[in-house]
């Protein structure tokens, strides 16, 4: 027989049955793993807490034919305050969302792990805007699944005058405005967005959230960001777009 212990996050539930579940995992050790749970929707089920959405656990999986199974799971954090609001959760589902399209089985995705579970602790145990959580989190993923957008500098000349640059779509980077013919269609950003996205995509992780912008700025970075995902990822994210119905913030 073959287990394999291993911490993770479910990142998505379906139900099955009269009372099974079959969870998708982001697990340290092996990425996206599909587990079913049986009797997890059971009231007293051991299995009823640890494969709930977003709680993050430490699995025991048995390896079947078809897919793993959960044999037990012991919680670690199960992020209920995200789980029990319902803007919070949305701004998670966003970032879920993001997740399950760039990771994948048997390839493990620790950076990636770390920096959902980072963002998470974020959203639940302190008061820094959401909006601004995800910002980073958008960026700092597109980083490290390799399409960091060139933000050190002007990608033509490598002026570093932050107080002149353009975000170009067609140079995946910065553009000073000595430089701007390479790219008329490049967009105009303020020095307070252009350092806040240097910051995010070369700071260290444990510093990732350690800064403040205006909301100005987060508008800003919202315009990059959605089309910046939209171009790499070739999909639109538009979960953000209920917050912005129900409260009229700029997502």
């Amino acid at each position: 027989m073959s287990y394999l212990k291993t911490t993770g996050i479910v990142i998505k539930e379906v139900n099955t049955g009269e009372a099974d579940r079959i969870v998708t995992i982001f697990s340290k050790n092996k990425g996206k793993i599909s587990a079913s749970a049986k009797g997890a929707r059971r009231p007293k089920s051991h299995l009823v807490a640890g494969t709930q959405l977003l709680c993050y656990s430490e699995f025991v999986l048995f390896k079947g034919k078809d897919m793993y199974s959960v044999t037990s799971c012991d919680v670690i954090e199960p992020f209920y305050d995200i789980r029990s609001d319902l803007e919070r959760l949305t701004y998670a589902a966003h970032m879920m969302e993001m997740v399950n399209d760039v990771i994948f089985e048997n390839q493990p995705a620790t950076r990636l792990l770390q920096l959902f579970l980072n963002s998470l602790y974020m959203l639940t145990k302190t008061d820094k805007s959401p909006l601004q959580i995800v910002r980073i989190f958008e960026f700092r993923l597109l980083s490290i699944i390799g399409y960091a957008p060139w933000v050190s500098g002007c990608t033509e000349c490598g002026s570093t005058l932050f107080d002149s640059m353009y975000f170009s779509f067609l140079k995946c980077g910065f553009l000073c405005g000595g430089c701007l013919a390479k790219d008329k269609g490049a967009i105009r950003i303020s020095e307070g967005a252009a350092k806040a996205l240097n910051y995010i995509v070369y700071s260290k992780m444990n510093n990732l959230f350690s800064f403040e912008v205006s909301e100005n700025v987060l508008d800003e970075l919202g315009r990059v960001s959605r089309r910046y995902m939209r171009d790499r990822l070739e999909k639109n994210y538009n979960k953000l777009d209920f917050i912005k119905n129900i409260n009229g913030v700029k997502c």
